[in-house]
């Protein structure tokens, strides 16, 4: 069996943003070579997110409504968390979204769904942050 590990880096000018990342792991797949197996894709921060969904901007801004419904970001002193940083919102948020995905390797390619993506959450953003793509299989 192989393996194959890469730290994916972002920065984001916005305190809360949904980028798409397949493209990024579907290179880290060709990369290692490996055709049959799995990929595991997880955010390394409290305050972000991976998961899978629609690439779609109508979807995107449901999801920071809806959020921004269960988890607002203000007022701030409403969170007990809050002190050193004012950041208790994107902790919930990470914790509805998922911190990581797996999704399966068939004949070298990401074995997705028609219109899934996979997508880095950032709830607590402009600063740097990554995501780790590592990969087994053969």
């Amino acid at each position: 069996m192989k393996s194959h590990r890469k730290e994916l880096w972002f920065e984001t000018k916005t305190r809360r943003a949904y980028i798409n990342i397949t493209p990024q792991v579907e290179a880290e797949i060709r990369a290692s070579g490996i055709r049959e197996g799995l990929v595991l894709v997880n955010a390394m921060h409290i305050t972000a997110s991976v998961f899978i969904n629609d690439d779609e901007s109508g979807l995107h801004g449901d999801f920071e409504r809806w959020l921004e419904k269960l988890a607002p970001e203000k007022p701030y002193e409403q969170y007990a968390h809050n002190g050193y940083e004012d950041n208790a919102d994107a902790h919930l948020k990470r914790q509805v979204m998922g911190r990581e995905v797996v999704v399966a390797i068939t004949e070298g390619r990401l074995d997705l769904g028609p219109w899934e993506q996979i997508f880095y959450g950032e709830f607590d953003g402009k600063r740097r942050k990554r995501v780790l793509v590592k990969i087994i299989g053969e």
